[in-house]
């Protein structure tokens, strides 16, 4: 067998698969069996490489060459230069967007080079089907160092880690075990929470589809700890790709005894089955994840009971979140220590972020807990897209606040972002510009809330609607001062009276943008106009005369013919008959046409 010299790593999460990136594979695989070289050259899929802006990506090993925004048009050159040739492909190289010079090795990138990946360690590296490829980054290594211990000490290690849920709430991990542990019952359950539900989030996605073998590790080290012998994962049916890789990694683990009974030759017994959520975003909260799971409505219960008492079947179950559990084989492998000298005081390790919106770098990142917003979005995001100016940052998914300006110097961490009206939560960091109205954005998140409200209880249910219901008003040029002060009360009604995290947290949007952008609020009530023009109610189209031709474009195109003017004269916009659909704005090929 021929010794292999060169790996193509090719991202196979499910972004890059989106831009073809199994059929680049495929081109690759065909131009190495071309060439002869398929025995000695390995074209590798892999997880999330994180960049997801600059996907799909290839990076060649040993030499650690990345390639950027890889097409399978592009397979014959990388084959023909560089494993051919030795010679690198300059154009898919990344470009510095400073220095316009060419950048060959990620660990130069401005998006890397602040990160500390713990949870996405794998992810990019390895074959995420391949449980061999795992077992060499020593997985499965922290499960045999736990069953060598007593689970009292293992469950201390996570305490003193200062590991914290990575869900949202922060409740301390190893607190969570310990009352798990304690909680006596013929049988337990660890529960894996992948109801990733969050708009613009795909955190949990990319470690289950990069490295599933961390989650199965991280699950068995916990059952052993808290006396339970039987894993549960429930992941959005959504989430295909996830889901297969899940499949192989729990298949494969038993294949090698680290699933099933009497792992490693100890007398533990431990194994893991899926269940599939529908998409509703409260089943995230773990009372209605339980109940979903059982084949119930997935509604949310009041605790106590919490499930570390009465969970999944009324036996005790300790639920973390996926991103949680990715962390726990590093913390056995490098010690409590090591773990707990990363991030703050309070808040410790790292904290994976999706980050999208109109940043230039979309992806998915991992930075120390304590990094500031200026340094996620700046530096590591590379800035705002098209050289606009920054606005806002909505951090904590649905139930998160609008963070502006004044909050990029603020660190990272639980207590943090709740002081400045946001929250961690799972991890969703969706970034505005100068272009976005928060009125506007307030009430996106509002009918997200709306939409996904289990309906249980009534703040939620009818609190949120009404809500909605004002801000439409508001977009609409029809709010009054009376409907700012009727926001801002049912916003704190809403807190202190909804059963679960999800109405609790359904204000924040609302509350946060009338605090940080009131002016926007009383634009829209006082003089009915939407200073970012994204309210269509309150826009208007204006054609400036001294950059009208008279190409009579708009008016041909405009579909109530509210355009009129001769050839070579200056047009006008009939207000009256305008829908404003914007198609005269988009027509125009002088930039003739302005939003007021």
């Amino acid at each position: 067998m021929a010794q292999i010299k060169m790996h193509l790593l090719v991202c196979g999460g499910t972004g890059c698969r989106a831009s073809e990136s199994k059929r680049l594979v495929d081109e690759l695989n065909a131009q190495l069996k071309a060439n002869n070289l398929d025995e000695e050259v390995k074209v590798i899929i892999t997880g999330c490489f994180g960049f997801c802006e600059k996907g799909p990506i290839v990076k060649v090993i040993p030499d650690n060459t990345f390639y950027t925004k890889v097409k399978p048009e592009d397979a014959e050159e990388i084959v023909e230069e560089h494993v051919l040739k030795g010679r690198k492909v300059t154009r898919l190289l990344y470009e510095n967007p400073e220095t316009k010079e060419h950048v060959s090795d990620s660990k130069h990138m401005g998006f890397y080079q602040k990160q500390v990946r713990i949870a996405l360690r794998n992810c990019g590296f390895i074959d995420p089907e391949n449980i061999e490829e795992y077992i060499v980054r020593d997985g499965y290594a922290a499960l045999g160092k736990v069953l060598s211990m007593t689970p009292a000490e293992a469950i201390d290690i996570v305490k003193k880690s200062g590991l914290r849920g990575r869900g949202g709430a922060g409740f301390p991990t190893g607190l969570k075990w310990e009352i798990a542990s304690k909680n006596k019952a013929d049988q337990k359950y660890v529960v894996c929470n992948a109801d990733e539900g969050d708009p613009g989030a795909f955190m949990d996605r990319s470690i289950l589809e990069g490295d599933p073998n961390s989650i199965v590790e991280a699950m068995a080290i916990c059952g052993y700890c808290i006396g339970a012998t039987k894993g549960l994962i429930y992941i959005r049916a959504e989430y295909p790709l996830a889901i297969k890789r899940l499949q192989v990694a729990i298949g494969q683990a038993r294949e090698f005894g680290l699933l099933g009974p009497k792992i490693l030759g100890s007398d533990f017994d431990f194994d893991i089955e899926l269940r599939y959520g529908a998409g509703a975003f409260v089943c995230g909260e773990e009372t209605a994840l339980i109940h979903s799971m059982e084949g119930k409505r997935g509604e949310p219960t009041i605790k106590p009971p919490f499930p570390a008492e009465a969970g999944y079947l009324g036996k005790p179950s300790n639920v973390n979140n996926v991103e949680t559990f990715a962390n726990i084989p590093a913390i056995f492998l490098k010690g409590w220590e090591w773990f707990s000298s990363i991030g703050t005081e309070k808040s410790k390790g790292t904290k994976v972020f999706a980050l999208a919106g109109k940043i230039n770098n979309v992806g998915l990142i991992e930075v120390p807990m304590g990094t500031t917003l200026r340094e996620v979005i700046f530096e590591i995001g590379g800035g705002i897209k098209g050289g606009k100016k920054f606005k806002a940052v909505q951090t904590g998914g649905p139930s998160g606040g609008c963070l502006t300006e004044q909050h990029l110097d603020t660190p990272i961490d639980y207590d943090n972002l709740v002081a400045a009206g946001s929250m961690m939560g799972s991890g969703g960091m969706i970034v505005m510009d100068e272009d976005d109205c928060m009125v506007s954005v307030a009430k996106f998140y509002l009918d997200f809330i709306v939409e996904e409200s289990c309906g249980k209880c009534a703040p939620c249910r009818i609190g949120n609607k009404r809500m909605h219901e004002t801000l439409e008003k508001i977009c609409q040029g029809k709010g009054t001062m009376e409907d700012l002060d009727y926001l801002d009360n049912l916003s704190k009604v809403i807190k202190d009276t909804a059963l679960c995290g999800l109405g609790q947290t359904s204000p924040n949007p609302v509350l946060s943008t009338m605090q940080y952008f009131r002016d926007e609020y009383l634009a829209h009530v006082v003089d009915k106009k939407c200073p970012a023009g994204r309210c269509k109610a309150l826009r208007s189209y204006v054609i400036n005369a001294d950059k009208c031709m008279g190409c009579t474009l708009c008016a041909k195109n405009c579909p109530t013919s509210a355009i009129t003017g001769d050839k070579k004269v200056p047009h006008v916009i009939d207000q009256s008959k305008c829908i404003k659909c914007g198609t005269c704005y988009e027509k125009c090929k002088f930039g003739a046409i302005e939003i007021r």
